[in-house]
């Protein structure tokens, strides 16, 4: 069991690169820089009812299983105890987005009950991975984290707030905010799968 969760942090993050790409080829005339992740699970999307099997139901096991590794850890800071919670948070808050879908209109100005909680479980799944690195980063030293990872992730909180704020103009643009998602998603989980190999 523990072999598994040790390396569930990559595992999720090849899983959701290769799973939104496959939920994609179903949706005619899906854009992957134009619309976002979550439009693949909007309500009357074609893959409203695949997306989440696909995607965020088996993602949550893999981000609250490795999460839950981290929080075994034996004789480690409390802040890098507390990391391993807010993956854990990660994976339900991927859980809700998938039950609770987004409108199909993102730019909607009505959002529905459904719409509201995903944006909220959205929010969770964002901030978690980005105080996580940050727990890290201001932990007590100790010979399970390297500075060189310290560095790391002080470097991918940065980057992936940079590609936020493109985001959020982007947004305002009605123009590629899901390419800028992926990016700052993407640095997110890479930050998570290097973890998950720290610890390996």
């Amino acid at each position: 069991m523990e072999t598994v969760a040790v390396y569930a942090g990559l595992i999720a993050s090849i899983w959701i690169f290769v799973g939104v790409y496959v939920a994609g080829r179903f949706y005619q005339g899906y854009s992957h820089s134009k619309q976002f992740c979550s439009e693949l699970g909007a309500a009357g999307s074609p893959t409203e009812k695949i997306s989440p099997f696909i995607n965020n139901y088996p993602l949550g096991v893999w981000f609250c299983l490795f999460g839950w590794y981290v929080t075994q850890l034996q004789g480690v800071p409390m802040l890098l105890t507390a990391s391993g919670w807010l993956v854990i948070c990660h994976g339900i808050g991927t859980w809700f987005a998938g039950y609770f879908p987004m409108d199909l209109d993102p730019y909607t100005k009505h959002p529905t009950t459904a719409c509201k909680i995903h944006s909220i479980a959205g929010m969770i799944i964002l901030l978690s991975l980005i105080v996580a690195p940050i727990l890290i980063v201001i932990s007590p030293p100790n010979d399970l984290i390297p500075w060189s990872f310290r560095i790391f992730s002080v470097v991918n909180v940065v980057a992936a707030c940079y590609f936020l704020s493109l985001m959020v103009k982007a947004i305002k643009a009605q123009s590629n905010p899901g390419l800028y998602q992926r990016i700052s998603y993407g640095i997110q989980l890479s930050w998570l799968s290097v973890f998950s190999l720290l610890l390996a």
